[in-house]
Order: structure tokens, then sequence, then C-alpha cells
């Protein structure tokens, strides 16, 4: 495997000196490295990945240098508009080097949101023209890869990318991590909430730690899913996922629980959620200020005002709290109408046997889908 003390450090002596990206579980200790031997000019944790490239662009007009942008393959979606139409050759011909974590590549068992993703991560690389290699596990390859990959990018003024497998990177942690004043564990606080919802009601849950987490509570607790709609993939998504039922379904009660690093991804779905304005609909978001699911590398969640964002974007009810009897105190005295949010602020981290859901992404839609008809 490789150290990532010596691949940050082959890409210095390349010339790289800014980094942009959304953490990867494949990347996290590369990403681990970086946050500590970095600035927070020289290293930003995007809302997406998109926004990492156009970060990038940026740094490379300011300054003439390359940018290298981090991202999971499952970012390479929000990142073709930027690279397509801004860093292209055709375009502005901006370079920049990706290094992108190859989740659900063929051959390697995965979760089922990386499968797809995994198939064809190299095709729309090589659909967009991006010269690509797969990151070699061997230090003395892997450098000769970063000098080709660099004088590549020299030579043309393109964009390249260094795929990442997993089990690349070798072990390092997170030495700055900031010490959370929070006390709350994020479990407890979904199973709190879980627990006062109406019969009917439906729950939409964000990618991650907090879908599995209410999957492992329903089981617990020997109630079924069928309520509850686990968006495994599509990060950032689930708010617009609870509108679309809310709006079809005023009769009943939509939870979105969401997460900080999810919710702050594709902001601008809280506004088109507050111009409609459901009555039904309860957005909770679970704030520890991090990318749980992905080591850990910190948002801007707990650095900014949510409940403030919401009522700017015309939720009519809004409040945060951080403790269990503020969290019981506000479900109880939840109003009946009125579109609101709950921001929970909570410890980062999870239990280490959480387990994942046992149920195909099929089936949790059918099960929905049949409880939604009754």
């Amino acid at each position: 495997m490789i150290s990532p003390k010596f691949f940050i450090e082959q890409l210095q002596q390349a010339g790289i000196e800014f980094f942009a990206g959304v953490p990867d579980s494949l990347l996290k200790n590369m990403c681990a490295y970086i946050t500590d031997h970095f600035d927070d000019k020289h290293n930003i944790i995007a809302a997406n990945e998109g926004g990492a490239v156009a970060l990038a662009a940026g740094y490379h007009l300011a300054t003439g240098k390359v940018g290298c942008v981090y991202m999971q393959n499952s970012g390479e979606g929000n990142a073709v508009n930027p690279l397509a139409s801004l860093t292209d050759r055709d375009v502005y011909h901006i370079p920049l080097l990706l290094i992108i974590g190859w989740r659900g590549r063929p051959g390697v068992h995965d979760e089922p949101q990386h499968v797809k993703q995994g198939k064809i991560t190299t095709a729309l690389l090589d659909v967009m023209g991006i010269r690509y290699e797969v990151l070699a596990k061997d230090e003395n390859a892997a450098g000769e890869q970063i000098e080709k990959a660099m004088q590549c990018i020299r030579k043309t003024g393109d964009g390249y990318a260094l795929v990442v497998e997993k089990d690349t990177f070798d072990n390092y942690t997170l030495q700055s991590a900031k010490v959370s004043e929070y006390t709350m564990s994020r479990e407890n606080a979904i199973r709190t909430v879980a627990a006062s919802i109406p019969a009917n009601a439906i729950i939409v849950s964000t990618t991650g730690m907090i879908s599995r987490e209410l999957f492992e509570y329903r089981t617990d607790m020997g109630q079924g899913h069928e309520r509850d709609f686990l968006t495994v993939g599509s990060m950032g998504h689930a708010s617009q996922i609870a509108l679309g039922i809310a709006l079809q379904h005023p009769e009943r009660k939509v939870y979105c629980f969401d997460g900080d690093g999810a919710s702050i991804m594709h902001m601008g779905n809280m506004a088109i959620v507050g111009s409609k304005r459901p009555d039904n609909y309860i957005h909770i978001i679970f704030n520890n200020g991090a990318h749980d699911s992905v080591g850990g590398q910190p948002t801007v969640g707990l650095d900014i005002d949510l409940v403030e964002i919401a009522y700017a974007m015309h939720y009519e009810h809004a409040l945060c709290v951080w403790t269990p009897d503020q969290l019981k105190e506000a479900l109880e005295n939840m109003f009946a109408e009125g579109l609101q949010l709950i921001e929970i602020r909570v410890k980062k981290g999870n239990r280490k046997d959480l387990g994942r859901p046992t149920t195909t992404p099929i089936q949790n839609k059918e099960a929905l889908m049949s409880f939604l008809k009754k």
C-alpha cells in the first residue's frame, strides 16, 4: 500500500499545492493527511464535487498553477458539468488533477448504490476525454504515475485522473480533529424522533449512517421497514424525494432525516421545499459537523446557522436542539401544521458494530409504495 505522506509529498514535489474535494472512504487516509498538513486556504472541503472543480479552476486563474480535486466516483455526476463546460479544452481549457475513489469496481463486492457508478467510472472519463490511470499500490510505481500525469497536464493543459482502488492507501489517523461539545449520539436522536412519529407517517432518510441507524432501530423494535425510504445513494437529494411524496400525500406527515453534509451539498433544495411550503413536511437535520460515513472529515455544518437559513427559505417553524431533553420537548410541542425544521446537533461517530440494511433497494421501494397505497 501507499503511505499518504509519500503520496502527498510526491504531489507537492510535482507542484501541487492546492486541494479541494469531498471526502471518500477509499481516500479517507489521504484526506486526513491533507487536513493535517494544509491550511484552510489550500485544502477546501467543498459543498459538492462540482464546486471543488470550480475552486480548482479559480485557483488556476489566480496563480497559473494546477489544483487537485478529490472525490468518490459517485461525485463524478456532480463534477461532469464543470468538467465539460468549464475546464474542458473546448471551453476555458483549465488543467487539474483528479483523484477519484473507485467504489463498486466490477468484480469487487460493494453496496448496491455503488454498482452502477463503479461500472461507468472510467467510461465517464473516456467520454469527457480525460486521461487516467488506476493508481498503483506500490510507491515506486505510483511515483512514476504522478510524474507521468503531471507531465501530461503540463504538455496538454488538460485534466488528468488517478483512479484509486480499495486498500490503496495505508492507514493515517487525523490529528487535528475538533473535539465536539455535543454529547447526544446521532443514533439515540434518530431513535427518539422515529419513536415519536405518527403510525402512518413516512420517513425519507439520507445516505450513510442515518439510513443504517434508522434501519437498525426498526429491526430492534420488531417493526417493518415499509414506512421508510432509505436513500442509500444520491447524497443531498433526500429532501426532494421527501417533497415529492409530501405533495402527493398531504394526508400524511413526511419526515426527511437529513445530514449536515448532505443538506449543504445541495442546499438549493431547501429553497424549493420552502417555496412549496407543504404543511405535512418535517425536515430533521442531524448535524455533527462531519462527513461521518467517509472518515469524519469536517463540514461547515457547525459554522453556519441552519435555523436562520430555514427561515430565509420560507420554512415556517425552525429550531435547534442539542440535548435529549430539548429534543423531547421539541417533539412534544411540534406544530400541527406548517413547514418545519429541527436541527439536532450531535456528536461525531457511530457504533463499530452498526449493521447495514438487509433488504435491497428494490424491496425497500416496493414496500414503501405498497404502504402508501393503504
